[in-house]
């Protein structure tokens, strides 16, 4: 028998999604800082996409096992709230420490620190949304949670500039040093992030295992037999492939002298034959209801809906990444003339830098209050295909807009897409997969999240190095043109509710 599930009042789902405010003060002072701090530190240019392959990689590991975890925790203190409050426990003392690095590699080892504790926190806050809202309310859950990720990156963003120009607190520094601005814009984030997840796990009652099954009627009635995606047999000659393909790339890599960042590329190849090794190793034994097995099989049993959001997925986020390793080093260079980490010059075009960032967050923010009407309107696809077009235009835009100042106008069209990346496509997705896998298949999702942003970080130095010439501003129109194909992909997604 199934049981409707309630709608939630607006202050319910208010204090569900209020957690996303902390975890952006640390999303966003990561992302808009962290290339300064390794700059500062020493790392060249051709050096800032692989050590910010910190981001990506904890996620492609953390993300599913947090969310394997957390379908199977039921306490006290609930299913998925035991994994917000670790992850920011963790996070806020890694922003503790972050700025006050002496050495890259101090900086690069609590990037991986942060950017781990940040996903765990996060894959679970992505699937009580599904957990707590019935259908028809998660578009709006989704677009409260890109709200709460647009204010608390507003401010985030903008701290160091606001320290320096309001505060007049010291925006320069010694050589290898961070000036006080950046420091102390990340104590006073740790504090957030830690206050802003407190919040909700205090003030959010989840639903317990039996009555999440009684919503689900039918489903959760029968027993759940595990289906098996591939024989042994398959998963051994795919891993073969995968294994041979990975590891020949690698050894080019090494005979060719090709950049290092590449081997990612090729031992990832290889890591992912490995693991179907272990599944059909693993199957063959009848031990099939561990956690590896679980990610690989339920990976080859994707809903149709979420390999197509995939593709989305992929091309959006590989842009997103080329905007948050470059545009610090873009601006700069091409509107302040400079490429000296040490100078004023440089120091003000990295600040407003920030500014631009927590514009176009803001800008998400206010996107994020007409989403949930766009998407009744167009429906779900039709709204994120505007959605990404407008950042299309908003990054190829930095290309041909001299004044600096201006480019508050490219924010506007990176804001709304990023309002509709972070709630439409977990929209769309959430109705397809079983209740049951939430949290597990959030996670899996999140592989197309990092993989673009690993192979990202794997040949965009290369691009901007030898195709770019050196000028980083043309990977920022790449990323407007990957957006582009997004919003045409988008329509290829089978989404119920536009049915």
């Amino acid at each position: 028998m199934q049981n409707k599930q309630p709608a939630l009042s607006f202050w319910q789902i208010w204090n569900m999604c209020f957690g996303f405010l902390g975890i952006q003060f640390g999303f966003a002072l990561q992302n808009a800082n962290v290339s300064r701090i390794f700059q500062s530190l020493g790392a060249s240019i051709d050096d800032l996409p692989l050590l910010w392959l910190a981001a990506p990689v904890t996620g492609l590991i953390v993300q599913p096992i947090i969310g394997y975890m957390s379908d199977r925790t039921w306490g006290r203190f609930g299913r998925r709230r035991p994994y917000f409050l670790i992850g920011a426990l963790l996070a806020t003392a890694a922003l503790v420490i972050m700025p006050n690095s002496p050495y890259l590699w101090i900086a690069a080892g609590m990037l991986w620190i942060l950017d781990a504790s940040i996903n765990v926190s996060m894959e679970p806050f992505r699937a009580l949304v599904g957990d707590m809202l019935p259908d028809r309310q998660r578009s709006l859950g989704y677009s409260m949670q890109s709200w709460f990720i647009g204010v608390g990156a507003v401010v985030a963003s903008a701290l160091p500039w606001l320290l320096a120009n309001v505060f007049d607190v010291s925006n320069v520094a010694e050589p290898g040093q961070l000036p006080d601005s950046v420091k102390f814009a990340f104590y006073l984030g740790a504090a957030a992030f830690l206050g802003a997840v407190l919040w909700t796990v205090v003030r959010t009652r989840e639903y317990s295992p039996a009555e999440l099954a009684a919503f689900a009627g039918h489903e959760a009635d029968r027993p759940h037999e595990q289906r098996h995606a591939r024989t042994p047999q398959q998963y051994r000659r795919s891993a073969t492939a995968w294994l041979v393909v990975g590891l020949a790339f690698a050894a080019l890599v090494a005979a060719f002298g090709w950049d290092k960042q590449l081997y990612v590329l090729g031992f990832g190849l290889a890591a992912f034959g490995v693991l179907q090794l272990v599944a059909a190793a693993r199957q063959e034994r009848g031990q099939s209801d561990g956690m590896l097995y679980h990610v690989v099989n339920d990976l080859f049993l994707m809903p149709r809906v979420m390999k197509q959001l995939a593709v989305v997925q992929f091309l959006s986020w590989f842009a997103l990444f080329a905007m948050w390793i470059y545009t610090t080093a873009a601006v700069t260079e091409h509107h302040y003339g400079t490429t000296d980490p040490a100078s004023a010059l440089y120091n003000e075009g990295a600040n407003w830098v920030g500014v631009l960032f927590a514009a176009y967050n803001g800008f998400a923010a206010l996107a994020a209050l007409v989403i949930p009407k766009l998407a009744a309107t167009l429906g779900r696809r039709g709204a994120h295909l505007v959605g990404l077009w407008c950042g299309a235009l908003g990054l190829a835009s930095i290309r041909f807009i001299e004044d600096p100042a201006l480019l508050v106008v490219s924010m506007v069209g990176v804001g709304v897409a990023w309002a509709s990346i972070l709630s439409l496509p977990y929209a769309m997705l959430s109705q397809a997969v079983p209740p049951r896998k939430m949290g597990i298949y959030m996670g899996i999702f999140n592989f197309f999240i990092v993989i673009p942003q690993i192979l990202a970080a794997s040949v965009l130095g290369i691009f901007v190095r030898v195709l770019f010439d050196g000028h980083s501003i043309h990977a920022l129109a790449l990323g407007g043109a990957l957006l582009f194909l997004a919003g045409l992909a988008t329509l290829r997604v089978d989404d119920r509710e536009d049915r």
